[in-house]
């Protein structure tokens, strides 16, 4: 899984690099085949006046489906990070899922279909 991280208004730490890509690991490694990549870009918004102002947005690209984009704003960075990584991972659990569930009943459909078509008419 290739992981961009970008932070604005603030230099990134080796730490917080490696508390990004541990926390995705966790939420994301069981669905791992199915991301193509992950942006994270972490931002202070305020600045140096403080507040409930660091912001974590994750993008997750997946291929063929729409793009996971969470964000979430916390007075701590490594808050959001955690919240904004966990709700992420359970996000592209659920759109993988629909996706599959989706396969399946589009499956079952084509073959309910197909055999009405070759099954012999009763009437002729």
């Amino acid at each position: 899984m290739q992981i961009d991280i970008h932070a604005r208004n603030f230099s990134l730490t080796s730490a917080l690099r490696g508390h990004i890509e541990r926390r995705l690991g966790f939420a994301l490694s069981t669905r791992d085949e199915h991301i193509q990549r992950v942006l994270v870009r972490l931002s202070d918004i305020n600045g140096p006046r403080g507040g409930a102002d660091k912001c974590c947005h994750i993008q997750v690209v997946l291929p063929h489906l729409p793009d996971v984009v969470i964000e979430d704003i916390e007075m701590d960075l490594y808050a959001a990070i955690d919240r904004a990584a966990d709700r992420a991972g359970r996000t592209v659990g659920r759109r993988l899922t629909r996706q599959r569930d989706r396969g399946r009943s589009f499956d079952l459909h084509d073959k309910e279909s197909l055999t009405q078509i070759h099954e012999p008419d009763e009437h002729n």
